[in-house]
């Protein structure tokens, strides 16, 4: 586990800027793949995902990658496994059923994984996720 992952919320130092940082990357990252642009007249949002979804195999592919990255960094910030496979699950729904053609481009619109992703990080960083055994 790296410095920046022990460092727990509200403590100082270089090791929590260096997590915010990171935090805010994620986060800059999956609001580009899942809600960076809004359908007008609409508060429906949509992000390189559902575009690159257009491109039949390759595009849900491209973007299973980038999802995946986003995972890694994750787990460079310490996310225990249970986090991980969680967040894991969710890409894997995502890129199988965007992978449909057309209608798969419906539900990346409707299904953010990578939003899902970050809102799973931030809570665990938080404390909010307690392990299985513990819920």
């Amino acid at each position: 586990m790296n410095a920046a992952a022990r460092v727990r919320p509200g403590e100082g130092g270089a090791a929590a800027d260096d997590r915010a940082r990171q935090l805010a990357e994620i986060d800059r990252l999956a609001t580009w793949l899942d809600s960076r642009w809004r359908i007008p007249g609409t508060s429906w949002r949509f992000g390189l995902d559902a575009v690159a979804g257009l491109v039949p195999g390759l595009g849900d592919a491209a973007g299973g990658l980038v999802s995946a990255f986003l995972i890694l960094r994750a787990r460079q910030l310490g996310l225990p496994t249970h986090v991980l496979v969680r967040m894991i699950g969710n890409v894997a729904i995502d890129t199988l059923v965007g992978s449909v053609p057309l209608l798969g481009s419906v539900f990346d619109v409707a299904f953010k994984a990578n939003r899902r992703n970050v809102r799973l990080l931030r809570n665990h960083l938080q404390g909010e996720i307690l392990p299985p055994e513990r819920r």
